[in-house]
């Protein structure tokens, strides 16, 4: 059976909870996604209102800027959707401007 790419890799710590409570929390933090290559890269995903949040949170801090590398904002943070961002990034040649971790 052959696998579908572009495929998310989870951090190895990331469980069956992880995997209902990133929804709850809106982000996932330290996966990778993997092309059909086999290039990695680092992403991170992240609803609207936890940017916003966390945003806020910096801000109160002094830090004036939220930025993440590989930072990918999408409306709610579950498997379907995460697939569903990835599927439509790797179709314009977003990962192309990155440089893969792998090598």
């Amino acid at each position: 059976m052959a696998e579908n790419y572009p495929k998310i890799i989870f951090p190895d710590s990331f469980d069956e909870r992880d995997a209902y409570e990133m929804a709850l929390r809106g982000c996932l933090s330290h996966a990778f996604v993997e092309l059909e290559n086999g290039d990695r890269y680092p992403v991170d995903f992240i609803d609207p209102v936890r940017l916003g949040q966390d945003l806020a949170d910096y801000i109160r801090s002094g830090i004036p800027c939220y930025a993440e590398p590989g930072l990918i904002v999408i409306p709610e943070v579950t498997l379907p959707r995460i697939q569903e961002a990835l599927n439509y990034l790797n179709e314009r040649g977003f990962f192309n401007q990155f440089k893969p971790v792998n090598r």
